[in-house]
């Protein structure tokens, strides 16, 4: 049979880096009889892609109709190192004796690279891949993704420390008379959050006019852009819904005010930094949605989720009774730094080690690693054959720092 087993294992254990840090591990191959080889191959890569398809309806020189499809896509490479780890490409053959033969290795990140990210249309991913390059027989190939997080300071970005408010306000005709104003006034202290964070928001609605008020919705959104270049360009854009709250109803004649919260769940970074050919960004949209035939009343908030929260603005996350559940060795705390790392503790990265001596935010803790919502079905792309064996599940979705402020009881009643 040849080829028992085989696997690749990080020095992070949850195998996530920042740009800039160093990647090492090994990866083991276990036969039940000997094998020939010329050498075995490791390839890092970084890579983009977006991709659809459109459907036509045409029409031929005879007039008869017939549908074409056109693929379109958009590429960007980020880096591709590859070296031998056993022989090289002229070597002679080598006979690898029927047991577990293990094979370190190690890869320097570049410090200007994405964070990885995967959508329906399109993906930042980053891959490691083994070949056992076997002469006169087809290779065989063991492939995983890891997670790569282009760090955004929060900290540096003065425009997100700011609280802001968002004012909405439209009259209603009605039998040709003029209705008192609907108002509507949202407050958020902060419009820079971090994976984790509670976003609180007061909202307070005056409704002057003689039409109801249903419901005062506020609805947190990831906007997504992605671009093609071949065979033309193009753009698609798609709202994702991550997280949706409603108050009401607010009758006319009548005023309330609520405070709320929107949980952010794991979240790659705003912008997607030295990607051009997907954008990301976020929003809350608040809507009033009214009674009879009158349009809603709608606005939005812009949001920008960074890796490295605001040290002035930490809210804790909603009271609960109920203590931590931390079976899940994903929502442990941990600091993953590369052997390979420089030893003041930085990890290679800006924003990965944010405790320690010289850590400018003392009061913020460190992040938790957890997996996006969104999974690639798989990893698979054109350079991959029949042959190529996976590490891990089927389906694949990157992780972001994710933080856990400690939570404040409740006042005591009086």
């Amino acid at each position: 049979m040849g080829l028992k087993d085989c696997e690749i294992e990080l020095d992070n254990p949850y195998n996530t880096y920042y740009a800039g840090q160093t990647v090492n591990g090994k990866v083991t191959f276990t036969f039940d009889s000997p094998k020939k080889v010329r050498g075995i191959v490791i390839k890092f890569a970084g890579e983009a892609e977006t991709k659809w398809s459109q459907t036509e309806t045409k029409t031929d020189q005879e007039g008869k109709q017939y549908e074409s499809t056109t693929n379109l896509t958009g590429q960007e490479e980020y880096f591709q190192i590859q070296y031998y780890l056993l022989g090289g490409k002229n070597s002679n053959e080598i006979e690898l004796e029927a047991k577990s033969h293990t094979y370190p290795f190690t890869c320097a990140l570049p410090p200007t690279l994405p964070s990885s990210f995967e959508g329906e249309w399109g993906f930042v991913r980053y891959t490691i891949k083994v070949t056992l390059d076997r002469p006169w027989k087809f290779d065989q190939d063991l492939k995983m993704a890891f997670t790569v997080i282009s760090p955004v300071d929060l900290n540096q970005n003065p425009r997100v420390k700011d609280p802001f408010k968002l004012e909405l306000e439209k009259t209603f005709c009605c039998f040709c008379c003029a209705s008192g104003p609907l108002s509507l006034i949202i407050h958020i202290p902060v419009t820079g959050f971090v994976s984790g964070q509670t976003i609180p928001l007061t909202i307070e609605c005056d409704n002057a006019s003689n039409v109801g008020v249903d419901s005062v919705k506020l609805t947190m959104r990831k906007l997504l852009a992605f671009h093609v270049m071949t065979p033309r360009r193009e753009t698609k854009k798609k709202k994702e819904v991550i997280s949706e709250i409603s108050v009401g109803p607010v009758e006319g004649g009548n005023s309330q005010t609520w405070s709320q919260h929107i949980q952010i769940p794991p979240l790659p970074p705003s912008n997607l930094v030295n990607c051009g050919i997907i954008d990301v960004d976020y929003d809350i949209k608040v809507e009033a949605v009214v009674s009879g035939p009158h349009a809603n009343l709608d606005g939005n908030i812009p949001i920008v989720v960074g890796t490295v929260p605001l040290a002035s603005f930490q809210p804790p996350p909603p009271y609960t009774d109920n203590p931590p559940i931390t079976d899940d060795p994903s929502m442990l705390p941990t600091q993953p730094v590369s052997p390979a790392s420089p030893p003041n503790g930085t990890g290679g990265a800006l924003g990965w080690n944010i405790a320690g001596a010289d850590n400018p935010y003392p009061n913020i803790p460190p992040p938790t690693f957890a997996e996006a919502t969104f999974k690639a079905p798989n990893i698979s792309n054109k350079n991959d054959s029949e042959f190529t064996r996976f590490v891990g599940p089927a389906d694949y979705a990157p992780r972001y720092p994710t933080y856990a402020f400690a939570p404040s009881a409740p006042p005591a009643d009086l």
